[in-house]
């Protein structure tokens, strides 16, 4: 999926949210752990049920590959039903991989070629040649880690240099000379609330990925506010808050509910800024 075709379904839908399939053995409804595949019937479930509202999912890869061969066969039929069932979903796999130019070209080659996501999230510490390989793919996208969500991205992504520029700065305004807007997604946590303006000086036509909005208590308002650019420029991630709202027989419905009304704010965050 190119960025037009995501920017259309971002109005079209009224909705810049991602719903994040971080979907733990340990936590999802009970009664479905008698099931052959108890994963992908809850992320089927979750998926018929938000996908009215929503324009993205992201798999977090960690939540399959704990559980083997059955977890990662898990991912691959979710994607396989997003590809068949709603191809105009953007799919994420939440991998974060990098490594060095050989490793990721198979890493690269294993979501692109292989399972056939959209995007795949990648640390960039390693630097350009750990990248590249993933960027050989045209119409996939590259989502780098710029500045984090969780308390232990002050540990180096907040490290200020010598020039008086922070390390994720550094990332930002390096990473676009290996790719275009058109290629390549920033991660930036939602937690960091104004930040999202010195984001957007040094990145203001990319797309950012938002993680931490709901269970890590992220302002929505705030992302939309500093975050937002004439296209929307956002894909807001929601998973605990979404696909967890309820441990009953009744967890799809409520999923889809809890959906719903982040679609609702953003639908009007679109229109306060004529995006929509």
């Amino acid at each position: 999926m190119n960025k037009t075709q995501l920017v259309e379904n971002i109005k079209r839908k009224q909705s810049f949210l991602c719903v994040g399939l971080d979907t733990d053995i340990k936590k999802i409804p009970a009664h479905l752990l008698t099931d052959e595949d108890p994963l992908f019937t809850f992320n089927k479930a979750i998926i018929d049920a938000t996908a009215a509202y929503c324009v993205a999912y992201k798999p977090n890869l960690a939540f399959y590959e704990s559980l083997g061969t059955k977890g990662v066969q898990a991912f691959e039929k979710t994607v396989a039903y997003l590809k068949e069932n709603y191809p105009d979903q953007f799919i994420i796999a939440d991998a974060k991989r990098g490594d060095i130019g050989n490793t990721s070209e198979m890493y690269a080659r294993s979501f692109f070629d292989h399972v056939k996501v959209d995007a795949v999230t990648v640390a960039p510490y390693m630097g350009e040649d750990s990248v590249k390989p993933f960027l050989i793919y045209p119409e996939s996208w590259v989502i780098l880690l710029a500045l984090t969500s969780n308390k232990g991205s002050m540990d180096f992504q907040m490290l200020e240099m010598a020039d008086g520029e922070k390390l994720f700065e550094k990332v930002l305004k390096k990473s676009q000379e290996w790719a275009t807007d058109e290629q390549m997604m920033f991660v930036v946590g939602a937690t960091r609330g104004e930040m999202f303006k010195d984001i957007r000086k040094h990145a203001p036509n990319h797309f950012l990925l938002v993680p931490g909005v709901g269970a890590q208590g992220g302002s929505l308002k705030e992302v939309a506010d500093y975050g937002m650019n004439e296209q929307c420029g956002l894909l807001v991630n929601s998973s605990r808050a979404i696909i967890y709202a309820d441990s009953s027989e009744r967890f799809a419905e409520t999923a889809g509910k809890e959906a719903h009304v982040l679609q609702q704010e953003m639908a009007q965050y679109l229109q306060d800024k004529g995006i929509i």
